[in-house]
């Protein structure tokens, strides 16, 4: 029997790019899928690929979307979507534009953390974040972008403490891909426009690029933290690069070399 047989996933954001691969590798291990997306587009072209995928019209930003992914008692509710950053210095944004970030990626991983803590959502659902390297790395030319993934994190451990304290048996992850990555609106976007920063060809920068993971890597990585929980002492967040999935404990030692 494959891993996530029976188990039922909502992906918000899972109509393309790395959701996408997500949505692919939930179906391969046999999960039944609710991919949650705001363009009717996207999504019509998803369920010609995968019909056997539900699909919700929703935008995750909104308060109200919670209830209607928590509806189905869903296993497992990974947050793939996030607004595409910014591609400018501090010193050329005005504060809507730097703030881009925290108004979609963390007010939808707030919207879905205060949901699952305050009403009664079953006991053993597990609730992902995908966040970003760049939480730890910094992303100068993308404005509160990394500081917003790094609220994920913080989200995710919040969320997790309050959940123990009463007892509600919730499982909150945040998991970070550590480098830009082919295939996904964020990384088509972005590369060129920090090679352009760093004045080097794209395929240079690229290259600069220390143990990069593909959006495939991250697809696996979340298909198997919904089938196996990591354990409570290895914490809540969790960085996948080409080496491997390892908790943030461990990225000093592992990924930048430090003890």
């Amino acid at each position: 029997m494959k891993e996530l047989t029976g188990k039922k996933v909502v992906v918000i954001g899972g109509s393309r790019g790395t959701g996408l691969a997500i949505v692919e590798a939930l179906l391969k291990e046999g999960a039944s899928v609710l991919v949650v997306a705001r363009g009717t587009t996207s999504l019509t072209a998803l369920t010609r690929t995968f019909p056997q995928v539900r699909t919700l019209k929703a935008d995750a930003a909104n308060a109200a979307t919670s209830a209607r992914i928590f509806e189905g008692s869903p296993d497992v509710v990974v947050l793939a979507a996030g607004a595409i950053p910014p591609t400018r210095p501090v010193h050329r944004m005005d504060w809507t534009t730097f703030s881009k970030n925290w108004n979609t990626d963390v007010q939808a991983a707030f919207h879905l953390a205060q949901y699952a803590l305050t009403t009664p959502v079953k006991p053993g659902t597990k609730i992902i974040f995908i966040s970003s390297g760049a939480a730890i790395l910094g992303s100068p030319i993308s404005g509160g972008y990394a500081g917003s993934k790094r609220m994920q994190m913080f989200l995710a451990n919040y969320a997790q403490e309050t959940s123990n304290r009463l007892q509600l048996d919730l499982r909150f992850l945040a998991l970070g891909p550590w480098r830009l990555m082919d295939g996904t609106g964020t990384g088509e976007v972005v590369t060129p426009e920090y090679a352009n920063y760093f004045d080097v060809p794209v395929h240079n920068f690229v290259a600069m690029m220390t143990a990069p993971q593909t959006k495939e890597d991250v697809a696996g990585a979340v298909a198997a933290f919904a089938g196996q929980t990591p354990a409570v002492e290895e914490g809540n967040v969790f960085i996948v690069s080409g080496k491997g999935v390892v908790p943030e404990a461990n990225v000093q030692q592992v990924l930048l070399g430090k003890n």
